[in-house]
């Protein structure tokens, strides 16, 4: 569960970030409930990740995906009104390709950002949030120099123009945690009786322990802005970043 199946249902989300659209059958359906695939590429949410939208596409009828429900099943949220396609019916899925895209370079300059700011001063992350080409990443940071925003911007821009490969792959729990520095929180957000971690590995700059979907390189991240960076306490400073379109 987590890693290559939640519940019933296989998830090709993270097998391949690109894959766009795919054939699958319905497990089970409901009007409240929602709808379980035997297949899917829609990231459920997770990890401040927003979940996909997209359609199911079955007999000549579409139904639109808003959301997703996590429980013992994946559950798809089909959008109010919409058609439910009955269980055993084979469908066509698709991902809404823009905002999927934009999550995706959205959740890697999140990493560089958080690469960037452990390996120059030495925060961990204490909460964080995206939407489609925006996003927020707080930061155990007592104290930062007056040109900290500007000097993040410039830190984090060069790391996507240098072109860093991206990298995923799944370990042990075990050979996991042995890495250092791979939780890059400050709690362990890692469910105590996942068996497999999923790595996200930004060669030479970020390596940690995530869930989400995320490009290819950093080049495909493009300019990053940073916004603003706020106060939070006494601790804590926020950093609020937005990509170029």
């Amino acid at each position: 569960m987590g890693v290559t199946h939640h519940g019933r249902t296989h998830r090709l989300d993270l097998a391949d970030p690109t894959l766009r659209e795919w054939q699958c059958t319905v497990l089970a359906a409901d009007p409240e409930q929602g709808i379980v695939l035997d297949r899917s590429a829609f990231y459920p949410g997770g990890g401040g990740q927003p979940p996909d939208h997209g359609v199911l596409l079955w007999q000549g009828v579409q139904t639109r995906i808003v959301g997703t429900r996590k429980g013992d099943d994946l559950w798809l949220i089909p959008a109010e009104g919409d058609p439910v396609p009955p269980v055993g019916t084979a469908v066509r899925g698709a991902v809404e390709d823009t905002r999927r895209s934009m999550l995706m370079r959205t959740h890697s300059g999140l990493h560089v950002l958080c690469g960037v700011v452990f390996r120059d001063f030495g925060a961990l992350v204490t909460g964080g949030n995206m939407e489609p080409g925006e996003a927020r990443m707080d930061f155990n940071l007592p104290e930062v120099p007056p040109d900290f925003k500007t000097r993040i911007e410039d830190l984090v821009n060069a790391e996507v123009a240098a072109d860093r490969s991206v990298a995923v792959r799944v370990l042990p729990r075990a050979e996991a945690l042995a890495l250092p520095d791979i939780i890059r929180t400050q709690s362990n957000l890692i469910p105590p009786d996942e068996q497999e971690v999923r790595i996200v590995d930004i060669v030479g700059l970020d390596v940690q322990a995530d869930g989400g979907t995320h490009v290819a390189s950093t080049a495909q991240i493009g300019k990053v802005q940073v916004v603003k960076v706020e106060s939070k306490g006494r601790a804590n400073r926020r950093v609020r970043v937005r990509l170029a379109d």
